[in-house]
């Protein structure tokens, strides 16, 4: 049953995240630099408190809040928890790293409101407020980007909020576009408007509606500038773009199509299958040849992005459609987080033949990799195996056994180049690995990988506990 509810304690979540960033701000200000660690020590905190706001959240009834601009939702509540945590890994990776730094206390605050951005896409259900979501989202995410100030990072900034500018006006002109069309911004409203609504107003604004929240999920065609935005920035950074944002992003994405266009008269199903399809096999087809680290995962998570995509084309028409969502954006997000966390434990290794030895000085980091690398594949028993399993068997419930064809293809497909690092990772001979910089890193990695092996242990009371109603 669906409830009003104008209380602030529904957002109790976003009200820490925000509270924290503002204060950690002033904090900053008055802190000597080798004290503002205690900065991202109330980060930390405060992800850690919106986790466990969150799970509670997620035994109640769902509800909304605020004129109905805001839901409360099995949605909403694991997108919290993932947003939450994977900031919480995120920060683990940053603490060595941006020790003393002289903005380091910028650094936290800009992680927080990036945060924050998506936690609104995510459980937006109002078109204006999934606009300040994109916005939030993204403006601390450009300024991230470019924070070493030096020439990659410059670069990566500068193609990063160029290419976001500009599909953020094209998602504004399409939220115009669909307010025109349907009298309203709100979800419910416009789903019943769309009904009856012409055909060409509701492609036209949809079109520009994704062109932003497809940029935020990195998936094609708004994808271009993912590589050099991912390699030009900094390892924590470039673990925070290829992650955070896109759990927002999807989530959203998958709210517009179980909610708004269920019933319209637009085919959404095939127009995100197609998208779908586009974004794994570009993303695979990029990725094959890749030399540098960064730049391979950055292909990669373009790919994961398709796969992802497959329940959002079905949302509303398969039963797993929303659970197998859910769990696959928890497990690709804690997977890809422990192989950028690798990468960040490993500062000075930027190509594949930088890894090569690996396995002999650092058994346990190399473990690791091979783990969040095989498990991007899909492999047994980690967490994304199942993922993929749930969202395949969506996606054929659905109707689209093409794309659940063309997904398992590339899926084996992918196994050559994540290949191309694990080989020369494991091998006993020929070391030339730079000596592991950061302890911090090494934990994450190592915690992430048994979360990934223990979320796809634990899968099926898991999925159990993401089914629910959405808020319609």
């Amino acid at each position: 049953m669906t409830e009003m509810n104008e209380n602030p304690l529904d957002l109790l979540p976003e009200v820490l995240l925000a509270a924290s960033a503002v204060l950690g701000l002033l904090l900053g200000s008055w802190l000597p630099r080798a004290r503002q660690w205690i900065v991202g020590l109330l980060a930390a905190l405060a992800c850690v408190a919106g986790i466990v706001a969150a799970a509670v959240a997620s035994a109640e009834p769902a509800l909304t809040a605020f004129g109905e601009a805001f839901a409360v939702d099995p949605v909403t509540s694991t997108s919290r928890i993932v947003v939450l945590g994977g900031t919480l890994l995120v920060l683990g990776v940053s603490f060595r790293a941006l020790r003393a730094d002289p903005r380091e206390t910028e650094f936290y605050v800009l992680v927080q409101l990036a945060a924050l951005g998506a936690l609104m896409m995510a459980g937006a259900q109002d078109l204006l407020l999934l606009a300040a979501g994109y916005l939030l989202a993204s403006i601390p995410a450009y300024t991230l980007a470019g924070f070493r100030k030096d020439g990659p990072g410059t670069e990566a900034a500068l193609k990063y909020y160029v290419v976001g500018a500009l599909l953020g006006v094209l998602m504004l002109t399409g939220i115009t576009v669909l307010y025109a069309t349907g009298r309203g911004t709100a979800y419910p409203m416009l789903a019943e408007a769309f009904r009856d609504a012409p055909k060409a107003l509701i492609a036209t604004g949809t079109t520009g509606l994704l062109a932003g929240v497809l940029f935020k999920a990195g998936g094609v065609p708004a994808h271009f500038w993912v590589p050099d935005a991912v390699q030009g920035s900094s390892p924590p950074v470039a673990a925070l773009l290829t992650t955070i944002p896109k759990i927002g992003a999807l989530a959203a994405l998958f709210r517009l199509g179980d909610v708004v266009f269920a019933d319209s008269t637009l085919p959404w199903p095939a127009l995100v299958a197609v998208l779908a399809a586009a974004s794994m096999t570009l993303g695979n087809l990029g990725a094959f040849f890749q030399q540098d680290v960064k730049r391979l995962l950055a292909y990669s998570t373009i790919s994961q992005v398709g796969y992802l995509l497959m329940p959002v084309a079905v949302a509303g028409r398969a039963d797993l459609a929303q659970q197998a969502l859910l769990y696959y954006l928890a497990a690709y997000a804690v997977t890809n987080l422990g192989a950028f966390a690798v990468v960040c434990a490993l500062p000075r290794a930027h190509s594949l033949d930088d890894y090569r030895g690996l396995a002999k000085e650092r058994p346990l980091l190399a473990a690791s990799l091979v783990v969040c690398l095989l498990g991007l594949v899909g492999t047994p028993p980690t967490s994304v195996f199942l993922g993929k399993l749930e969202a395949f068997s969506a996606a054929f419930d659905g109707g689209y056994a093409w794309l659940v064809v063309l997904a398992a293809v590339n899926t084996v497909a992918s196994l050559f180049y994540y290949l191309r690092w694990i080989v020369p990772a494991v091998s006993r001979s020929g070391s030339s690995q730079p000596a592991v910089g950061d302890q911090a890193a090494r934990f994450v990695a190592y915690a992430a990988t048994v979360v990934s092996l223990g979320l796809g242990l634990a899968g099926g009371p898991v999925l159990d506990a993401l089914a629910g109603p959405i808020n319609r």
